[in-house]
């Protein structure tokens, strides 16, 4: 099989960034199960995307396999979990510890991708000196100052949707590069700041329209 493992420069189609962590879930599954080898119709079958579309993903990033083989899965699992940035260390904290963000504190798997959440900052005073899964969480009016010495580059925003906007500006001016949003709300940041919004309130108006439309 070829592939590099040193850090992959390559802007590839968002769609196909977004299924590339499906393909690695799989494959992590087969590596498991001591499996050696896989092709991309094997895929294409278990995961319901078409072989043709997993061999363009993955030859975006110079992952090829051998023909009537198909791809090391070892050697698959690598370039994908280096290329996804997944065996980085990435610091993350959480702003808005309440049920939802205290679950992601609790989510030690986040951990297995690349994302170390050191810390957790809401705006209740009964929260702050408090742990959660281990993890400290801090009253608010305390980020500036601990970020000095946490220095992470990734918040987490699971504020309520009227807090949303300040709160990440607040991100911004502390030093956080980017934001993986989880209020309904679109929040408004400059143009190097990254944003990834996941809006579970979004995936339900979908997944209950489609729903609807079934019924019908």
């Amino acid at each position: 099989m070829a592939g590099d493992n040193s850090k992959i420069t390559i802007k590839l189609p968002e769609p196909s960034l977004r299924r590339l962590p499906w393909y690695l879930a799989y494959v992590k599954l087969l590596k498991d199960r001591g499996v050696e080898y896989v092709s991309s119709t094997q895929i294409s079958k278990d995961i319901n995307v078409d072989a043709s579309q997993i061999a363009k993903d993955l030859s975006f990033i110079n992952i090829s396999g051998k023909t009537r083989v198909g791809y090391e899965v070892e050697s698959l699992v690598s370039v994908l979990e280096d290329f996804l940035g997944f065996t980085d260390v990435h610091k993350a904290i959480i702003f808005g510890v309440g049920s939802l963000g205290a679950a992601l504190l609790q989510d030690s798997g986040l951990a297995q991708y690349g994302m170390n959440v050191i810390a957790g900052f809401d705006i209740k005073e009964e929260l702050a000196g408090t742990f959660i899964n281990g993890i400290p969480v801090y009253h608010v009016s305390e980020f500036e100052e601990r970020q000095k010495m946490l220095n992470a580059h990734i918040g987490i925003l699971t504020v309520p949707v009227e807090r949303a906007q300040e709160t990440s500006e607040s991100m911004i001016a502390g030093g956080i590069k980017a934001i993986w949003n989880f209020t309904p709300f679109r929040i408004r940041v400059p143009k190097h700041i990254v944003v990834q919004n996941t809006s579970i309130y979004a995936h339900l108006a979908v997944m209950f329209n489609r729903l609807n439309n079934i019924k019908k």
